[in-house]
């Protein structure tokens, strides 16, 4: 659910607040310190990450991403789950991301050109590479927000790129790579199973190092984080289905303003998302909301309201089911706040519901315990009613519904 940047409080659409705290200071601090380092053409920096656009498919942009000169910890230009583990705030992550210049140049999505090869490599590195970069222009600043991907900065036309050093590849990576006949989810799985974050799986789909030779091709950035979160998803589903049921237990937390509440119940697998805005000034206020849902079978076509972040949303509560060993139906409350005062990508989504569900443990005894515990904390902390939000939900009415085997016993 994006909720439209005016309607936060305290988002100033001027510029500088002058406390130096804020996102838009964070923006404008970036801008000013960068300025300078890109006054050139030709420079000499660490290829953090590919960067695959989707506008003129299937033309596109195929970018670079570097910061204007050199860092020793230039791995922090493009590190998710460490920005959270740190907790890091909205403006040191703005910060971040302005100060990144994205050298681009259009490919066909089936192209194969140096280019995408040095793309590929530094997709593939476990660290950033070392490059060289030639401009045909100097660089336009200009911080690029997306409700999928994390922002990015400056931007200009590619002439040339060389890598200034070999690329640091784990042998797994080359062995998928190799695997001219492995599928690309297998592929994605497989990594994923031995500790490549999402981040990384994201970056080596986007660029068409992934399943098998003749359907290689690149993939816009941010439909592969999507397809990475979907495919992992999906994966953990299959797994968690041959274990026993849950009981009744809730789990609260959140992060940069998104705040989760996830619900378990002793069931067999379904999911569903409800997404709402929560405002400051609100006060027993029935929200709007976006919501979608999937049964033990799951869903056969992409969501209809909630998009990227019903895929990011799941995959943490299946991580914690696949942890303790258990299935169940699972109600995913998210509530956006003012606090989130700018769209950081859907990765916030997912490292905000994984904290939420490395927060304590409260068990219930039976199912309205546990649902007059959501209703009360939803109008204590956040002002609202969700009582006709819950009398919406399609997983409480099929649980509701559904007869269970102990009836016939």
């Amino acid at each position: 659910m994006n909720i439209p940047r005016k309607q936060h409080r305290g988002y100033n659409p001027i510029g500088d607040c002058g406390k130096g705290r804020c996102p838009v200071c964070a923006r404008n601090n970036a801008m000013y310190r960068i300025k300078a380092k890109l006054d050139k053409e030709q420079f000499m920096s660490d290829g953090i990450s590919p960067f695959v656009g989707r506008f003129g498919y299937p033309n596109i942009n195929v970018g670079i991403m570097t910061p204007p000169e050199q860092h020793d910890d230039a791995w922090l230009f493009d590190a998710p789950k460490y920005w959270s583990a740190e907790n890091y705030a909205i403006p040191k992550i703005v910060d971040f991301r302005s100060s990144l210049l994205n050298s681009r140049s259009v490919l066909n999505i089936r192209q194969h050109t140096k280019l995408l090869e040095l793309s590929q490599d530094i997709a593939m590195s476990s660290k950033p590479v070392d490059v060289e970069i030639h401009l045909k222009e100097k660089p336009k600043f200009r911080l690029q927000l997306d409700s999928h991907m994390a922002p990015t900065g400056a931007q200009a036309q590619l002439k040339q790129a060389t890598l200034a050093e070999n690329p640091k590849i784990h042998t797994k990576v080359y062995k998928v790579f190799d695997d001219i006949d492995l599928k690309a989810q297998d592929a994605v799985t497989y990594l994923y199973e031995n500790k490549f974050d999402e981040n990384f799986l994201t970056r080596v789909l986007s660029v068409g190092v992934l399943g098998a030779k003749a359907n290689r091709k690149l993939v816009p950035t941010r439909f592969s984080i999507t397809a990475t979160d979907d495919i992992i998803g999906k994966h953990l589903i299959e797994t968690i289905k041959d274990y026993q049921t849950y009981g009744y237990a809730a789990y609260f937390g959140g992060y940069l303003g998104n705040y989760f509440l996830v619900l378990f119940f002793p069931e067999v697998w379904s999911y569903e998302l409800f997404e709402m805005y929560a405002p400051s000034t609100s006060y027993a206020y029935v929200p709007k909301y976006t919501t979608d849902y999937e049964d033990y079978y799951c869903r056969k076509s992409y969501v209809e309201e909630t998009a990227g972040g019903y895929y990011a949303s799941r995959l943490p509560a299946l991580e914690k089911l696949n942890e303790l060993k258990r299935q169940s139906s699972c109600l995913v409350l998210r509530f956006i706040t003012d606090e989130y005062s700018m769209p950081l990508g859907v990765w916030v989504v997912r490292e905000a519901a994984r904290k939420s569900l490395s927060s304590r443990q409260i068990e219930f005894s039976d199912k309205e315990l546990m649902l007059n515990y959501a209703k009360s904390l939803a109008r204590k902390k956040f002002g609202l009613n969700i009582e006709p939000i819950l009398r919406k939900s399609s997983l409480l009415q099929n649980i509701k519904q559904q007869s269970k085997l102990s009836q016939f016993v």
